[in-house]
């Protein structure tokens, strides 16, 4: 198996997990006959007996994983080598609800967390250190993967290993697919904790089967993921999962800070409590954070009154992957902002001044993402070598098909690649990703829910519907071509009658109208009708509740409508009022 696969130019996992579900069950040691061996290789676009044609599929396969994204302020690229010293590794819980998350970090602490939250979900964000076999290690307890994503979007790379949650007695749910997918995007390793193993109905088998079909396989199959059997309820595994995480952040991320420095890092949790004003959980990610230091984060800035440890004693400092809770911001921080210790309190005060006025002028300017029209244009320009994609899809038949055709395309300048992907509607954790990961959202007979539309809305990100895959390709090609052409639509806002005509310097200039149905808006576009007939079409100029400027008038309501380009109003006419939109297919 070993063998095939290098011919294959691909990991052992990834034949495995291709014969694992064509029904054949082989261990990486194995040895397979020619039948499956060529089953394998033509599964992975190649014949057999060709090593030529592996060696083009190598140079060819896309790069696994996602390059990780730094803030400036957490990059050591500038660090003095010898200034770094080795610091715990973080580690990320995520998972299903009620896969047992916060319950098996409340076994690894060894208190009650769990029990003392509503429902026995978790409300907010907690990081917590540990201690094992004289190492520590950083726990971060997120109420969810948005909040993982939300904190990657502010450029705060806080996780080196992410331990994926999954239940023995329920398996993969949607949510461990939302959960790997995010962790995926995050480019960061992954430790399988297999729990709730004692229970009755614990099948880890069919676990496992699910896990390889999402190209998780295990190492008990010659895969590279860490599975560790565990249970929150009688500690099992619990030794063994830590051994593992210290294992896996030693290989794959080697974590290292410099502690003589100023401190940096990132606030996990902030929220106002009675008394002690703005509280902050802050997880300092380089440097040492020493109580009186002046800090600034995003646009809040105070100095640290007081430190407070996981285990709610005081301490006068936290070096590198310390949680400690911060108590002196003037006010409370978005979470995921990135924060750093400035010299003096004059310098903390002007940063968080400019850091708000570029704020405000970032909000003026609305965000621009890659979307389907302009993609031809940011290839030319080198901007995009790249088409990220989240696909969602009503079934998983659809979805294989809507995938396998949007994987055919082929394009030297840029390369297609589906960042996540599920069943069901297009939610707002699919819109947070396709933020982070700069991607379009192709929903496939599905619709949006409402919080979906608002984060796409605020965060400017494509999302585009079909009930039609070759329409999908098509729109994919020609927008790599720059010969996409957007659909643009009429879409009704209201109607609104002529009640009265008011002139001005006695010509017929302002229409007194009635709002008959919907809504009018300044600047749409207003189609004249009379005697049933369009005798015009302009945009609104100005729009009046008596001598007020309005932005909109609804139905029931009077208002004085002024046209830029007609003015030859009559009693009785109608106008209404459209916006011209794209059209998603």
């Amino acid at each position: 198996m070993a063998e095939l696969a290098e011919r294959l130019a691909v990991s052992p996992s990834q034949v495995i997990k291709y014969l694992m579900t064509n029904g054949v069950m082989a261990t990486q040691n194995q040895a397979v006959d020619f039948d499956t061996a060529a089953l394998a290789a033509d599964h992975f676009g190649f014949e057999a007996e060709s090593e030529e044609a592996a060696a083009e599929q190598a140079a060819a396969a896309p790069a696994a994983g996602t390059a990780r994204r730094r803030h400036p302020l957490l990059d050591l690229a500038g660090e003095d080598p010898k200034a770094l010293a080795t610091r715990p590794p973080v580690v990320a819980v995520l998972g299903h609800v009620d896969h047992g998350k916060t319950s098996l970090l409340d076994r690894i602490r060894e208190t009650q967390v769990a029990s003392g939250e509503a429902g026995g979900i978790t409300q907010k964000i907690g990081a917590y250190q540990i201690d094992r076999a004289g190492r520590r290690i950083t726990f971060i307890d997120t109420p969810g993967h948005e909040a993982f994503t939300a904190m990657r979007a502010r450029g705060a790379d806080v996780t080196d290993v992410a331990v994926l949650v999954v239940a023995a007695d329920d398996g993969v749910m949607p949510q461990t697919d939302e959960a790997l997918q995010h962790a995926r995007s995050a480019g960061v390793p992954i430790v399988v904790a297999l729990n709730k193993v004692d229970k009755d109905g614990a099948n880890p088998d069919r676990v496992l089967q699910q896990l390889a079909e999402r190209g998780l396989v295990g190492e008990q199959y010659g895969g590279d993921t860490p599975v560790v059997s565990t249970s929150a309820k009688t500690g099992q595994g619990i030794d063994d999962l830590l051994d593992v995480v210290l294992l896996t952040a030693d290989a794959y991320v080697e974590p290292k800070a410099n502690p003589q420095r100023a401190a940096a890092g990132t606030v996990i949790d902030s929220h106002l409590e009675r008394g002690r004003g703005p509280i902050a959980t802050v997880l300092v990610q380089n440097g040492t954070l020493h109580v009186g230091d002046n800090v600034v984060a995003g646009t809040v800035f105070g100095r640290v009154r007081a430190l407070v440890d996981d285990q709610g004693r005081r301490i006068k400092e936290a070096g590198p992957s310390t949680p400690a809770v911060v108590t002196g911001l003037a006010d409370v921080v978005v979470a995921g902002e990135v924060f750093q210790a400035m010299d003096t309190e004059r310098a903390a005060r002007t940063l968080a001044e400019q850091r708000s006025l570029t704020q405000r002028q970032r909000q003026e300017v609305p965000v621009r993402r890659i979307t389907l029209a302009d993609l031809a244009s940011q290839v030319a320009e080198g901007k995009t070598k790249a088409l990220n994609l989240v696909l969602k899809a009503e079934a998983n038949g659809s979805l294989e098909a809507l995938r396998g055709q949007v994987m055919k395309i082929e394009d030297p300048s840029v390369k297609i690649k589906v960042v996540a992907d599920g069943v069901g509607a297009v939610s707002e954790s699919d819109v947070n990703l396709a933020a982070v990961t700069d991607a379009i959202v192709i929903g496939f007979n599905v619709r949006p829910d409402d919080r979906a539309k608002a984060a796409a809305e605020e965060q400017g990100v494509d999302v585009r519907f079909y009930d039609v895959v070759y329409q999908v390709t098509d729109d994919i090609e020609r927008a790599i071509k720059g010969m996409y052409e957007p659909t643009m639509i009429e879409v009704f806002q209201g109607r609104a009658e002529v009640r009265r005509v008011f002139t001005v310097d006695g010509r017929p200039a302002i229409a007194g109208s009635h709002v008959l149905d919907g809504r009018i808006t300044r600047n749409a576009v207003c189609r004249v009708q009379r005697d049933g007939k369009e005798i015009a079409r302009s945009r609104i100029a100005d729009l009046k509740r008596f001598k007020d400027d309005v932005r909109e008038v609804t139905r029931g309501y009077d208002c004085g409508i002024t046209l830029a380009e007609f003015n030859d109003f009559a009693e009785g006419d109608i106008l209404e009022a459209y916006s011209v939109e794209q059209q998603n297919a």
